[in-house]
């Protein structure tokens, strides 16, 4: 992960250097080189890296990345380090970003007390967005995840409904009563009559089997057609696979893409080792070889078929589920 490191004065510069020296992948701006001053870099670097650190005072800093702050998912990390290299102060982006990691890192790089302000790290708590990164889970909604971090930040109790086996670092979960809920689910109908939140475990694989030239929304309307069907979130696809003879077949590559999913591919010869499992079709036989495609590629997958084959106008869909540990 690229970062910047932008300095002002000559000490800051000297101070910049030594950070490079310990922070990896690291480039120094400063004034020299530039004939408007490093100023007028600021919003290219604020595109290209997610970790900027400011050799600098606060002040400054937030003046000159105040025009650029979008949202927090994705904002870079921006760091502050005052030139004597006293205190490395998390700006911005301190739990997605990882501001608050990188304020340790170069705290502990440069010998500098590292200053944390997110209220979930002064109690000890892990967030929702924390948990989130941490058990790569993504956030369906990121106004609810600060209502339920609000929640637990005024000590609040959180019931926890989950089809993984993973769980928030925070002591007060209950099954009776609570203020809040936490959903990890890949299902879409949830009935709550407290403030929840829902996050999404990426553990579903989809199974496709489609004709030759099939296009990108042909195949993203089985998809979606079977979820919806099915009650499943798009958000919690993994990947979609299928036999090898069609990695080259666009509209599965554009719908991947699309999803922002992986795509996998089976050979015959897998295929073939579990497809007595799963009824088969002579016509899929002549045309690739087995005797179906998305059933077994979703197995192979994941290890458990949740839904069987679907039919949608010569594309087939099946999902299957991981483990999540």
């Amino acid at each position: 992960m690229k970062c910047a490191v932008i300095s002002f004065t000559e000490a800051g510069e000297k101070l910049a250097k030594t950070i490079s020296q310990w922070i990896p992948n690291t480039d120094i701006y400063s004034n020299r080189g530039y004939p408007a001053g490093v100023k007028s870099e600021i919003s290219a670097i604020f595109e290209e890296y997610k970790r900027i650190v400011f050799v600098s005072a606060v002040g400054i800093a937030v003046r000159l990345i105040a025009p650029y702050i979008k949202d927090k998912t994705r904002d870079p990390a921006v760091v502050a380090v005052d030139d004597l290299g006293r205190y490395a102060i998390s700006l911005l982006s301190g739990h997605i970003g990882g501001a608050n990691d990188l304020a340790c890192e170069i705290a502990e790089a440069i010998g500098a007390q590292a200053v944390i302000t997110t209220a979930s790290e002064a109690r000890g708590i892990e967030a929702v967005d924390m948990f989130a990164q941490r058990c790569g889970l993504v956030i369906e909604n990121m106004e609810d995840a600060k209502t339920i971090t609000s929640i637990m930040v005024n000590g609040g109790t959180l019931r926890l409904i989950s089809e993984i086996n993973q769980q928030i670092n925070y002591p007060r979960i209950s099954e009776t009563e609570y203020d809040g809920c936490l959903y990890i689910t890949s299902r879409t109908a949830i009935s709550c009559d407290k403030p929840y939140c829902v996050l999404r475990p990426i553990n579903l694989t989809v199974g496709v089997g489609c004709r030759k030239g099939k296009s990108k929304e042909e195949i993203l309307y089985a998809i979606n057609t079977v979820f919806k069907e099915n009650d499943l979130s798009i958000k919690s696809i993994d990947c979609i696979a299928s036999i090898d003879i069609k990695k080259e077949e666009q509209g599965l590559i554009q719908a991947c893409e699309e999803l922002g999913c992986n795509f996998k591919t089976f050979s015959k010869e897998q295929i073939n080792s579990v497809q007595k499992r799963f009824a088969g079709s002579s016509f899929v036989k002549g045309a690739v070889g087995v005797d179906c495609v998305c059933e077994p590629c979703a197995y192979l997958a994941s290890g458990e078929i949740i839904v069987g084959k679907r039919s949608l106008d010569g594309v087939t869909v099946s999902v299957g589920r991981k483990g999540y540990d």
